[in-house]
């Protein structure tokens, strides 16, 4: 369990907080990239880390995130025009291009250097892996992107959507980095093959359509034996569950810096999956949900499945907001939960979401008591609070600046008892903690 005041400081991300600061010395995703596709559009109101923002795309097809007041008397800029590389202010005409620079400053003489001391707050933008990114903290400690698999593969070879979710970031994305939980809250209660088909189609467990040898395994093992290795930009967290002889089968998750986490399903040949966590303040998340096949393109049919709800991802309204949601109760059905899956609700990122959701808006971690599964859990917290404590005291986050390091992958693999992680990831990946970026070219 976590005291009260840790319990805030690992919660709490607004500017000034320690875990605020530090998550702002980290690219994260804003926007899809889809949520801006008209040059001189209308601005978008976007909200992170507790702040209040604007979107917009300008003439030349560059993306600015910028305070949404303009600087003259406070009007806000969502009423103004996105024009000829700039947004105008409706009240006076100011404007501002994506940088925060003010370009136009009608009321002044034509001949004033007045505008040229004039400033919006903007934040740094890039467009990859088909979100946007930005960059809310010091521009002198500015990173390069993490160089995640997703948006190394061809733009065909990924999947990429969000979904909305009505808790603390950190709660959900402790949820997802304990695999344990896979015995229970996604287990597949029917026997029968229609039953079963319909409990497996958005299943999380394997990319199978009915269950397999994977599936049974971890249901019938609740207690994994875990082991956890630190790498440059996060951890390796993996759980060793029986099988039907002497070999374990092994589910291997990654934990990157500071709210990427990709799932342990996958063995060779399968499609890999993973979330973003971002913080839309204090009790509100939005998770970026993705999956990506390093060998092909994904098919229209694969692309339809995602669409509809499975694995991580979620079916969303026009929003982004799952259709099943803690308003409408997941729309859980009791009939199902006796006869068809553990929740009786459909869908892995619901039966995730509602469980999370329930924890209420910020988990209170005074009173939890963590067991021997929860072993990912510690070392998560520990890394992401020990990286904000030395922030505060003056040393930047080092996984930030590591941005080639972030290609790793995760997934699922069968070996023999007696090998130690660092093994079984050797024969799976090729490294030790999984790193494929010199399949990319940048190297050992």
């Amino acid at each position: 369990m976590l005291s009260k005041e840790d319990n805030e400081f690992l919660t709490r991300a607004g500017k000034g907080t320690p875990m605020g600061e530090m998550l702002r010395r980290f690219w994260m995703p804003a926007l899809l990239c889809e949520e801006l596709p008209e040059r001189d559009g209308p601005p978008k109101k976007i909200r992170l880390l507790g702040e209040d923002l604007l979107a917009f795309r300008q003439t030349d097809g560059r993306v600015g995130i910028v305070e949404p007041h303009c600087p003259h008397r406070g009007a806000n800029l969502y009423y103004g025009r996105n024009e000829q590389c700039g947004l105008r202010c409706s009240f006076h005409g100011w404007k501002f291009d994506v940088d925060g620079n003010c370009v136009d400053l009608p009321t002044s003489p034509p001949d004033s250097g007045y505008k040229d001391r004039i400033r919006l707050q903007a934040y740094p933008t890039r467009e990859w892996a088909d979100m946007i990114w930005v960059y809310m903290g010091p521009r002198e400690t500015m990173p390069e992107l993490p160089q995640l698999e997703l948006g190394l593969v061809p733009a065909g070879h990924r999947f990429v959507t969000k979904k909305w979710q009505d808790c603390n970031w950190v709660q959900s994305l402790e949820g997802a980095i304990d695999t344990s939980h896979f015995s229970f809250l996604h287990k597949v209660l029917a026997t029968d093959d229609e039953a079963a088909r319909r409990a497996m189609s958005r299943a999380a467990l394997s990319d199978q359509a009915k269950p397999d040898d994977r599936v049974r395994w971890v249901q019938n093992d609740p207690r994994p034996r875990f082991s956890v290795l630190g790498h440059d930009t996060g951890l390796v967290i993996a759980g060793g569950r029986k099988t039907d002889g002497p070999e374990l089968y092994w589910r291997i998750a990654q934990f990157l810096m500071p709210s990427h986490a990709y799932t342990p399903a996958a063995f060779p040949g399968e499609i890999y999956y993973g979330q973003t966590w971002v913080p839309v303040d204090d009790v509100n998340c939005w998770i970026y949900t993705y999956c990506w096949q390093p060998d092909r393109p994904l098919s229209n049919s694969e692309r339809a499945k995602f669409r509809g709800g499975f694995n991580v991802h979620s079916e969303v309204d026009a929003d982004y907001k799952p259709l099943r949601n803690k308003d409408n109760d997941y729309l859980r059905d009791r009939s199902v939960q006796l006869t068809e899956n553990f929740t009786g609700i459909t869908g892995v990122s619901e039966q995730d979401a509602a469980i999370q959701d329930s924890q209420g808006p910020i988990q209170d971690r005074t009173r939890e008591h963590l067991g021997p599964t929860d072993i990912g859990i510690v070392e998560f917290r520990k890394l992401v609070m020990g990286t904000a404590r030395r922030l505060a005291a003056g040393e930047p986050p080092a996984a930030a600046h590591k941005a080639s390091r972030y290609a790793v992958r995760s997934g699922g693999w069968i070996a023999a008892p007696d090998k130690d992680l660092a093994t079984v990831m050797t024969e799976r990946f090729g490294h030790d903690r999984g790193y494929i970026g010199n399949q990319y070219g940048l190297g050992d």
